[in-house]
């Protein structure tokens, strides 16, 4: 693999030799700030992909360019500019952020280009806002928290203390979240993305005496929070639920902080068919790191491109023939199966899973029961999209 340096805030890759049609690809995500260690997971299970494909999808010599959003939007929208307009890129891959996919959204789809989500899934793309030229490998934003709101409804959790980013995907969250839980809401705090400081909501938190605090916090903020909830001494006296802020990104730095601690998933590194069992073996020996969802969403976003290509016989300019073949990809899914819904976003079973280890004894995020089975996302009824 032939490694550059792009002009824009990016790195360019080129696998195989020059070839009269060549897919590029832009990939984009976090890798500044507190998310950053987000979008190292999304590269790297996305790299791996290219890997296990002999570095070109659907048979055809690749080059990547890989941007980073900096999580800021208009950072985002500059970025996308450039790999649309110069690197004239047939696909953006990536986003791990609703507040970039909605930033960038509108332009790649415009442009005549793919966006594929290998996170981020706010509700109005999955909805009315929907596109032909929009697909997903990993969830829309409300789902994986409707499993908790489920279980906290099952535990008989009666007053339940809400917290979240203010921004899209934190709203998605807790909207999903309330969709199944129909207790009191004591109180439902946004916070300003990116704050790792929780002590004035730790200090509501204790002044409302919840039966159980719901938060979604992802990233470097999730580590904070986790940390800081511990060590005020409520980790045993109100249970913490949470989506997006223990896992396998966090868990290592976390350690005892994150023991019982219920969160949901639609993948879990223990999953036990053979695409998995390869995924985590050799990301693991190839990065060091057992990898988390967003890794895995992103090696089958590879995985998916390559079915997809190869569907419509690589023909990059043909947009119809090319949306009609990714509807129709088949490829082993680490999940263990693969079904788009009719807004393009998957239909996945979701588990809740805890911290636990794997069979050498690694600390990870393990797979317990079944919660949804084929569950597709509310948002799809508004979707004009029929095939």
């Amino acid at each position: 693999m032939r490694l550059a340096i792009g002009m824009l805030t990016a790195t360019a890759l080129l696998v195989g030799t020059a070839q009269a049609q060549e897919l590029r690809v832009g990939f984009m995500a976090t890798f500044t700030g507190p998310g950053a260690n987000l979008g190292q997971h999304l590269r790297d299970g996305f790299l791996l992909g290219l890997d296990h494909l002999g570095g070109k999808l659907g048979g055809l010599d690749t080059r990547l360019f890989i941007a980073d959003d900096q999580l800021k939007p208009d950072v985002a929208r500059q970025e996308v500019d450039k790999l649309l307009e110069k690197e004239k890129v047939h696909f953006v891959v990536g986003v791990v952020f609703s507040n970039i996919l909605l930033a960038i959204y509108k332009p790649v789809i415009e442009s005549g280009a793919f966006l594929i989500s290998a996170n981020a899934g706010p509700s109005q793309i999955a909805g009315a806002q929907c596109s032909e030229r929009f697909f997903s490998t990993s969830w829309q934003n409300d789902q994986t928290h409707s499993a908790l709101g489920k279980y906290a409804q099952e535990k008989g959790y009666k007053r339940v203390f809400l917290l979240a980013p203010n921004y899209q995907a934190g709203k998605d969250g807790l909207t999903g979240f309330k969709r199944y839980y129909k207790g009191t809401v004591v109180d439902e705090v946004y916070t300003q993305l990116g704050a790792v400081d929780f002590s004035a909501e730790i200090a509501k938190i204790q002044a409302a005496k919840p039966d159980a605090v719901y938060a979604f916090m992802p990233g470097g903020p999730g580590i904070a929070l986790v940390k800081q909830y511990f060590q005020a001494g409520l980790t045993k006296q109100i249970p913490l639920l949470s989506a997006f802020t223990v896992d396998d990104t966090s868990l290592p730095a976390l350690g005892s902080a994150a023991e019982g601690l219920i969160s949901a998933s639609q993948w879990a590194a223990d999953f036990d068919n053979p695409a998995n069992r390869r995924f985590v073996a050799d990301f693991r020996a190839k990065y060091g790191y057992v990898p988390s969802y967003f890794a895995a969403q992103a090696y089958d976003a590879a995985q998916f491109l390559d079915a997809g290509i190869k569907g419509a016989g690589g023909r990059l300019d043909d947009k119809a023939a090319l949306r009609d073949a990714l509807r129709r990809a088949q490829f082993p899914s680490v999940k263990g199966k693969w079904k788009l819904n009719t807004n393009h976003i998957p239909i996945n079973d979701f588990y809740y899973v805890t911290p636990g280890k794997l069979a050498d004894g690694t600390p990870a995020m393990v797979k317990g029961e079944l919660v949804f089975a084929d569950y597709g996302d509310e948002y799809a009824k508004d979707c004009p999209m029929r095939w």
